[in-house]
C-alpha cells in the first residue's frame, strides 16, 4: 500500500499556506537519473521482467558490473584529475563509454543509497530514509547502517532486490565485497540475491568481479570499496590520505576494466559525495547546547546535514516554526508532508515508511553541520560529511566502460 502526495498536501501542512524553503530544494532525479534507476535499467536490458530502462542512454549489455565507490562524489572526482587519470578519462567518450552525474537520492547517505541501488526503489518505497530514523513500533531511533537496535530485516524492507529478480529470470547475479558484509541485515535487505563472494582486498574484488562476469552469458555483478569514504570522514576530501585513496581507487577501476570479458559493461558510481565542514560555532551548530532547537523535540535522528526531527506529540507545528526561524537561512526546513509532497524521498511513500520520517526534516544548503556533541560524539568530530541535496553531496558519477 502506498500513500501519494501532491502539492495540496504541502500547502496545508502545519497550517502554512506555502512551503517556504521547500520549493528551492534541488530534488533528486528519481525515475530518470538517480541511483535507484541504475540496476533496473541494466536488468531491463537483460530481459528481466518488471524492470524499466529509466536511464535511456545506457545501451543494453549481456554482462554488466556496477562498481560502487563509497564517498566518490562527482564534484570531488572532477576536482582531482591528477589523482584519478583513468577515471577522468571516462568523463568523456575516449574509451567508448560515457560519463555524467546522476543523483544519489535523499538523504545522500550510505544505508539509504545502497538500498536504492539494490532494490531499484527510492527511499520512500524501500523504507531506509536516513542514517538513523525512528522505529514506529518501538519509538526508538534505529541506526540503519549498523542495524541497531535490531529489527526484522524482511519486515523493515519487504521488497525484492534487483539481484533476486534477475536470478529468478536466469541471470547470473553476484556481489563481491568485504567478507564482513556478507551476513549483515543491510546486505540482506538491499543487496541479497545470487552469490556473495567475500574478498579482503580491492585487487581481489576486481579480479573476482571479472571472473563472475565471464561465468554466464548473462551476468549482473556488484562490487564495492569503502575506504575512500572513511578517509573523507576522518581527514577531509582534500587531505593527503583521501587523495591517496583516490589514486588507489583509480587503479582498481582500470584493473577491472582491463579484464572485462566480451559483451560487458562496467559502471562506476558512488553512494554520495562529501563536503568538509570547518570546526567553529558558525559552521557547527550544537543541538545539545541549543535550547531553542531542543524545545518540543523528543528525538533527533538522521545526521548532521540531513536531520529527522521527531516532535513531542502536539508540538510539531511549534518545532517547525522554531527550526525555520533559527536555521532557515542555512537549511531547507520542511514538515514531513511538505518534504514528501516535494518528492524529497521519491514520488510516493509506502504507508509503513511514513512515520519513520521526521515530523520536521532539515537538509543543509550551506557548509554547515547540526551536530549533537553529547548524543553523537564520534559523528560530531568528522571532518567530511554528507547527507543533503547540495551538488557536492548529491551528484555521483555514472561512468561507463564497454568491451
Amino acid at each position: 500500500m502506498t500513500r501519494p502526495f501532491s502539492p495540496d498536501d504541502a500547502a496545508t501542512a502545519w497550517g502554512h499556506p506555502e512551503p517556504l524553503a521547500v520549493e528551492t530544494a534541488p530534488v533528486p532525479e528519481y525515475g530518470t537519473g538517480s541511483l535507484a534507476d541504475l540496476l533496473p535499467t541494466l536488468a531491463a536490458g537483460m530481459g528481466v521482467p518488471r524492470m524499466t530502462a529509466a536511464i535511456g542512454e545506457l545501451a543494453p549489455a549481456d554482462r554488466a558490473c556496477v562498481f560502487l565507490i563509497d564517498g566518490l562524489g562527482w564534484e570531488q572526482l572532477k576536482a582531482h584529475p591528477a589523482e584519478a587519470p583513468y577515471l577522468t578519462s571516462l568523463l568523456g567518450s575516449s574509451r567508448g563509454g560515457t560519463g555524467r552525474p546522476i543523483t544519489a537520492g535523499y538523504p545522500a547517505t550510505t544505508a539509504t543509497s545502497l538500498a536504492s541501488v539494490g532494490t531499484g526503489l527510492p527511499p520512500g518505497a524501500h523504507g531506509l530514509p536516513g542514517y538513523t530514523v525512528r522505529n514506529p513500533a518501538t519509538g526508538e531511533l534505529m541506526n540503519q547502517l549498523r542495524w541497531q537496535p535490531y529489527s526484522d530485516p524482511r519486515a523493515w524492507q519487504p521488497h525484492p532486490t534487483v539481484f533476486q529478480l534477475a536470478q529468478q529470470a536466469g541471470v547470473h547475479a553476484a556481489q563481491v565485497s568485504s567478507p564482513a558484509f556478507q551476513n549483515t541485515p543491510l546486505t540482506k535487505v538491499a543487496l541479497s540475491g545470487g552469490t556473495f563472494l567475500g574478498r579482503l582486498t580491492g585487487e581481489e574484488r576486481m579480479d573476482v568481479a571479472a571472473e563472475q562476469l565471464a561465468a554466464a552469458d548473462r551476468a549482473l555483478v556488484y562490487t564495492y570499496y569503502s575506504e575512500l569514504d572513511g578517509a573523507g570522514h576522518r581527514y577531509g576530501v582534500d587531505s593527503d590520505t583521501w587523495r591517496g585513496q583516490l589514486m588507489h581507487v583509480d587503479r582498481l577501476v582500470q584493473r577491472l576494466a582491463e579484464q572485462l570479458p566480451p559483451h560487458s559493461a562496467l559502471y562506476v558510481t558512488a553512494d554520495h559525495g562529501m563536503v568538509d565542514v570547518p570546526f567553529d560555532e558558525q559552521h557547527r551548530i550544537d543541538f545539545d547546547e541549543d535550547w531553542e532547537l531542543r524545545a518540543g523535540v523528543a528525538l533527533l535522528g538522521g545526521e548532521g546535514r540531513a536531520r529527522h526531527v521527531y516532535a513531542v506529540p502536539g508540538a510539531g507545528g511549534d518545532v517547525l516554526t522554531c527550526w525555520r526561524e533559527v536555521l532557515g537561512e542555512q537549511f531547507w526546513v520542511a514538515s514531513r508532508d511538505e518534504a514528501l509532497a516535494a518528492g524529497w524521498f521519491g514520488p510516493r511513500v509506502d504507508e509503513r515508511v511514513y512515520a519513520r520520517i521526521g515530523d520536521v526534516v532539515a537538509a543543509a544548503r550551506d557548509d554547515v553541520l547540526l551536530i549533537a556533541s553529547e548524543q553523537e560524539p564520534k559523528e560530531s568530530l568528522m571532518v567530511g560529511n554528507h547527507g543533503s541535496m547540495t551538488p557536492a553531496e548529491q551528484l555521483v558519477p555514472l561512468l561507463e566502460v564497454r568491451s
